[in-house]
C-alpha cells in the first residue's frame, strides 16, 4: 500500500478528530469526509507503519446514519465536522467517544454513562465566534478546476481545516446566527472597499487581524469587537458608524489591538467606539457582564444545562463548603453559590478573577470569595489555606483541554472532599487524571456527557467521584 492508492472502506466509528476509523486486516484506516456506515472509495495520502489516512473520493454506499447538511460551505470549512452526520448518530457516537476514553485510558471497568445531553437549537447555538483576516481566500473546487489565480484581496471567515495561511470567505454560518453573519458580510466589504492592509505573520505588517463577535442570547446584546495592530481612530470611527446604520441591534463596538506574532483575537489594548464596551448574558437568575476578552461558555443553553447537572451531581448541602478550580469569570461558582454555605474560586488569569469578583458583585452574592494564583502552587502551599478558606466539603473543577496538573490533582485529594465533580472539554485527559483519582481512593460514581457543540467532535463530560468510607 502507498500513498495515492485507492481503496474501498466501510468506516465503522468516530475517531474523535473529526475523522471515521475503519479497518482492515489488523490496519487501521483513519478516512475524511465519510460517516459511520459508508461504504467510500477512498484514496490514501499517508502510510504508517500500522495506520493510514486516507480521503474519501466517491461514496459507494451512503451510511443510514447520513443527514443533507445545511451549510453551503459544509466540507471545505473547518468550523464543522459532522453536519451530514444525523444529529442522533452524533450523540451515540459521542456517547461511545466517552465510554472509549475511560475504559481505555482510564482503566474503568463498565463506566456508569448516561446518554448524552443533547443540544434542543443544535444550530445557531454559539454566543461568540472569531473570524480571521487574511491576504488570500481559500479558492472553491470550481474555481481551482478553472485555474483561476489566486488574488490579493481581503478575505475574512474561518480556516480551512489544517491551513492556517487559507481563510474561507464565509457568505454564511449556521454557528452563531444570521446576524452574525450579516455582520462579517459587510465587515469584509468595507474593508475590502477601504483597500485595508490584512496582517501577515510572515511581514509583520498590516492592520486588520481578527473580527471577534459575541451575543447574549438571552439578552440580545451584540458586540463586535475589530482585533487591530494599531490603533487608528479614523477608521475605527467610519466602520463603527456604518455597522451602526446597516445594524442598528448591535449593542457595542470595540477595537483590541495587539502587536504580538501570534494569531490570537486578543489584545493587550482595548478602546470602546460604542456603547459600553461590554454585553450582558443571563444562566438562570444570574446576569453575566462580558468584555471582550472574558471568558464565558459558547453555548449559554448547554451551560445552563450542565450547571445544573454538576448541582444534582454533586448533592450540594446548605453548610457545603464548595473549591471551584479554574473558576474562570465565576459562572460556575455564582450559580452554585444559592445552595452552599461558602464557595472559593481559584483562577490563573487575574483579568478573569476581577470579573468574576465583578459579576459576584453584580448578582449580589456574598458568600463566593476569589483568590489569582497557580493551582499548583495555591493547592500545594499550605500556608495558603487560612481560618478564612475552610477546606471543602466539594470540589468542583474545570481545567483546559489539557486536564489537571498531576500535583493538583494529588493536592486535591489531599484535601480530602467528600464530593469531586469534574467537568471536563477533553473526555482523555479527563480519564488520566479520573485513574490518578481512583488509585487514591476515590470512587467513580457516574458521568454525564453534554454535547456544547453539535455538528464538530467534541464533547463536555460531567463525573462524579465520591471518597471511599474506610
Amino acid at each position: 500500500m502507498q500513498k495515492g492508492d485507492e481503496i474501498i472502506l466501510n468506516p465503522e466509528s468516530l475517531s474523535g478528530d473529526g475523522r471515521t476509523v475503519a479497518r482492515i486486516d489488523g490496519m487501521v484506516f483513519f478516512v475524511e469526509k465519510a460517516v459511520p456506515g459508508d461504504k467510500v472509495r477512498a484514496r490514501i495520502w499517508r502510510v504508517k507503519k500500522n495506520f493510514a489516512e486516507a480521503r474519501a473520493v466517491e461514496i459507494l454506499t451512503p451510511s443510514p446514519f447520513r443527514a443533507p447538511a445545511k451549510c453551503k460551505h459544509f466540507g471545505v470549512c473547518g468550523g464543522c465536522r459532522w453536519q451530514d452526520l444525523s444529529y442522533d448518530a452524533q450523540l451515540n457516537y459521542k456517547h461511545q467517544l466517552v465510554v472509549d476514553a475511560f475504559e481505555r485510558i482510564g482503566g474503568f471497568k463498565n463506566p456508569v454513562v448516561h446518554p448524552v445531553l443533547g443540544c434542543e437549537n443544535p444550530y445557531f447555538y454559539r454566543n461568540k465566534m472569531e473570524f480571521t483576516f487574511s491576504n488570500y481566500r481559500w479558492l472553491t473546487d470550481g474555481e481551482v478546476a478553472r485555474r483561476e489565480e489566486p488574488k490579493e484581496e481581503v478575505a475574512l471567515g474561518l480556516h480551512v481545516p489544517e491551513r492556517f495561511d487559507k481563510v474561507l470567505n464565509l457568505e454564511e454560518c449556521w454557528l452563531q446566527s444570521e446576524l452574525s453573519a450579516a455582520i462579517v458580510n459587510s465587515v469584509r466589504e468595507i474593508c475590502g472597499v477601504w483597500k485595508l492592509s490584512v496582517y501577515s505573520t510572515k511581514t509583520d505588517e498590516g492592520y486588520l487581524r481578527h473580527l471577534v463577535i459575541r451575543e447574549g442570547k438571552r439578552t440580545g446584546d451584540v458586540m463586535v469587537n475589530l482585533v487591530t495592530t494599531i490603533d487608528w481612530p479614523e477608521a475605527m470611527e467610519n466602520i463603527t458608524e456604518l455597522l451602526r446604520k446597516h445594524f442598528p441591534g448591535i449593542t457595542t463596538v470595540v477595537n483590541n489591538m495587539t502587536t504580538r506574532k501570534s494569531m490570537v483575537a486578543f489584545g493587550e489594548k482595548e478602546k470602546v467606539y460604542y456603547g459600553p464596551g461590554t454585553i450582558t448574558e443571563k444562566l438562570g437568575k444570574f446576569t453575566f457582564r462580558l468584555s471582550a476578552n472574558s471568558f464565558f461558555q459558547t453555548n449559554t443553553e448547554q451551560a445552563e444545562r450542565m450547571y445544573d447537572r454538576v448541582r444534582e451531581l454533586a448533592k450540594l448541602q446548605p453548610d457545603d463548603v464548595l473549591y471551584d478550580l479554574y473558576c474562570g469569570t465565576g459562572a460556575i461558582a455564582i450559580c452554585l453559590s444559592p445552595f452552599v454555605k461558602r464557595v472559593l474560586g481559584i483562577e490563573l488569569t487575574e483579568s478573569a478573577v476581577r470579573d468574576a469578583e465583578r459579576n459576584a458583585e453584580v448578582n449580589h452574592v456574598t458568600n463566593c470569595h476569589f483568590l489569582q494564583g497557580d493551582l499548583k502552587e495555591k493547592l500545594t502551599n499550605d500556608s495558603t489555606w487560612s481560618g478564612d478558606h475552610p477546606r471543602p466539603t466539594v470540589v468542583v473543577t474545570d481545567p483546559p483541554r489539557s486536564g489537571m496538573h498531576p500535583k493538583v490533582v494529588d493536592r486535591i485529594i489531599k484535601l480530602s472532599p467528600e464530593r469531586i465533580v469534574y467537568v471536563s472539554c477533553n473526555p482523555a485527559t479527563q480519564a488520566r487524571d479520573a485513574k490518578q483519582m481512583a488509585d487514591a481512593g476515590y470512587t467513580l460514581r457516574e458521568i454525564q456527557p453534554v454535547d456544547m457543540f453539535p455538528h464538530t467532535d467534541h464533547i463536555e463530560a460531567v463525573a462524579l467521584f465520591t471518597k471511599m468510607q474506610v
